[in-house]
């Protein structure tokens, strides 16, 4: 998995630099043992092959896109080349005699290349490849190719290591930057809602908190706004009834809405369900009570059922009704109260919703939701 992001380029350029490095190196040995190999012009050919892929993996790695298999193959392919014309070069008396191969630490390129692309074992692999090159183009396991080989090995398991951890941390600041800027937004929007809508909301629930009827009711439904929208503001999220496991009484919730014009009948025992889907089915049947409020006009009967396997809200009123085709005509001009606020939040705890009704016979809403 190749680094994302900035953590990348320092691997890359530190790679370009080790690679200039291990070339001066080269540069120093065929220098000073060039009259000890067999061909001294063919090593200084190989050397000035080496020079030239050394310019071409600086700039081809230093795009991004093309830091994909075709480089890191060919990348490979060149030194396990040079590797094996070696002993041609430098001749079976040079090999002998213990003098370090053309490549010296130069062969080292790819490995790192690798690791940075791709972790501890793409790193590891290109090493063993190399590795295994070395010792048979020399003919014989010696200390310095054995030296080299672990060599390889551990720069490639390291390198890796240290690539996967920048992939971890280029994660983990990423998502500390989002949380930021969603923290700030969140922020900016409480300050505007909290010049406009809850200090109306506020005032509503003081103005009318001492009347009665239909005034009192429009207080008391603006205060439990106001405490929820200042809830959602804030990323708090409902206020918790218990336990973040402990099953919640359902009745409980839905007692609140239990008033004059609505009666609610529900068991004689709890009701317990999950405090999540509690609160999702108990706003739903808010919700539809409040349908039943602008559009019935009249009572509205609430009906709690503990099936077992399932556990249903039937909310029935006594208005008007509407024809079948009304809530999908409703839906379609952008009126989704119906859709957003019952069927939306039946649907994300897993519940389904049925409603039933005709012109003149009222309208009956069930909320289920089963078990888990």
């Amino acid at each position: 998995m190749p680094v994302p992001g900035g953590f990348e380029v320092p691997l890359w350029r530190a790679i370009a630099v080790y690679r200039v490095a291990s070339l001066a190196y080269v540069c120093l040995v065929v220098a000073r043992d060039a009259d000890q190999y067999a061909h001294p012009l063919a090593a200084a050919a190989l050397v000035l092959v080496m020079a030239v892929w050394t310019a071409v993996t600086a700039v081809g790695y230093a795009e991004p896109s093309r830091r994909g298999w075709p480089l890191l193959l060919a990348d490979l392919a060149v030194v396990v080349a040079i590797l094996l014309v070696t002993p041609a070069v430098m001749g079976g008396a040079a090999l002998a005699a213990g003098l370090p191969t053309l490549s010296v630490a130069w062969l080292g390129g790819p490995v790192l290349a690798w690791a940075v692309s791709g972790g501890r074992r793409r790193g590891a692999t290109a090493a063993l490849v190399l590795a295994a090159t070395d010792l048979g183009t020399r003919g014989m396991v010696t200390s310095y190719g054995l030296n080299g080989a672990i060599l390889m090995l551990l720069a490639g398991v390291v390198v890796g290591h240290v690539a996967r951890l920048a992939v971890s941390t280029e994660e983990r600041l990423q998502r500390a930057v989002e949380l930021e800027a969603a923290t700030r937004e969140r922020e900016r929007l409480a300050r505007d809602i909290h010049d406009s809508v809850l200090q109306v909301l506020a005032l509503v629930q003081r103005r009318g908190a001492h009347l009665d009827g239909e005034a009192g009711e429009l207080a008391r439904l603006a205060g439990e706004q106001e405490v929820a929208l200042r809830e959602l503001i804030s990323g708090a999220g409902p206020a918790p009834t218990g336990a973040a496991d402990t099953p919640v009484d359902l009745r409980g919730l839905l007692g609140r809405y239990a008033s004059a014009t609505v009666s609610l009948s529900a068991p004689a025992t709890p009701v317990p369900l999950p405090p999540p889907v509690a609160r999702e089915l108990a706003a739903a049947a808010g919700a539809a009570l409040d349908n039943a409020a602008r559009h019935g006009g009249g009572r509205a009967w609430v009906l709690l059922e503990d099936e077992g396997t399932a556990v249903t809200v039937s909310i029935r009123d006594e208005g008007p009704g509407f024809a079948p085709d009304r809530l999908a005509e409703a839906a379609a001009q952008g009126r989704l109260g119906v859709a957003q606020a019952i069927r939306g939040r039946l649907a994300e705890i897993g519940g389904t919703t049925r409603i039933h009704s005709a012109p003149g016979s009222g309208t009956e809403v069930e909320l289920t939701v089963p078990r888990r």
